[in-house]
């Protein structure tokens, strides 16, 4: 477990929390094994530019090239597991009044370790929705019939993500900015704090004077406003926060 020191003024702010709002960025997922959106970009995708395979211009030119792309990052998706962290913050729902976790990841961790309720900013890569009419489509997919369609409309399908150039869904927004303003603590947990929207929830929290804990291996754009900054991955703090919240021994 991590070395980093809970101070006793966060300690007392997690006792005394009952509406926490967690938004969790790629660094949450990367500790599970899950390659970046970046780093994704090995062996034969390593000549692509990834913003250049996740946008409705590049699905409409060449949705086969897409479609092969997503369907070897859910591969990797599929053989990764939660970490501590997903774990922690699964619990840290059983043991405060109400969580709004907010995630910026494409890949069911937080679902998968037990969280409910969760708010994908950015999608879900093992869902399938129609390009055309946006139902759902559960069916497991592959490329041998070519690009799979819609049964409803024939439209094409695509992943359930948020492409380059598309908006995040502004339900899920509305509500995690509505959490954010209300909330007693925001813990923003492995994102640069860089990709707005979703960045800029804990600068809503921090004006409407909710304290903010931001947990990263490394500063961020947000450290110099958080109220506690804590340094170390998240599968290390986080257990260690929920800790001294259930007044556990850490």
């Amino acid at each position: 477990m991590t070395d980093v020191v809970i101070p006793d003024d966060l300690a007392a702010a997690m006792r005394g929390a009952r509406r926490v709002v967690a938004l969790t960025g790629a660094g949450v997922s990367a500790e599970s094994g899950v390659p970046t959106f970046r780093d994704a970009q090995t062996g034969l995708w390593a000549r692509y530019d990834p913003a250049q395979l996740a946008t409705p211009e590049a699905f409409r030119a060449d949705p086969e090239l897409v479609w092969r792309w997503y369907l070897w990052r859910r591969d990797l998706t599929r053989t990764a597991e939660p970490n501590p962290g997903h774990v922690a913050l699964a619990r840290l729902q059983d043991l405060v009044d109400e969580l709004v976790l907010v995630t910026q990841n494409v890949d069911g961790l937080h679902a998968r370790a037990g969280s409910r309720g969760v708010l994908e900013l950015h999608g879900n890569i093992m869902r399938t929705v129609c390009f055309r009419c946006g139902i759902e489509d559960g069916r497991e997919l592959n490329l041998d019939g070519g690009v799979p369609r819609c049964g409803a409309c024939d439209g094409m399908l695509r992943p359930d993500v948020v492409w380059f150039g598309e908006p995040l869904p502004m339900d899920a927004l509305t509500r995690a900015a509505e959490a954010a303003r209300v909330a007693d603590l925001f813990l923003s947990i492995g994102t640069s704090s860089l990709v707005y929207p979703a960045a800029g929830l804990p600068y809503e929290a921090l004006t409407a004077g909710v304290p903010v804990v931001e947990i990263n291996p490394a500063p961020t754009a947000l450290s110099a406003r958080a109220t506690w900054a804590l340094r170390g991955p998240s599968g290390s703090v986080l257990p260690r926060l929920v800790a001294v919240l259930a007044s556990e021994p850490t």
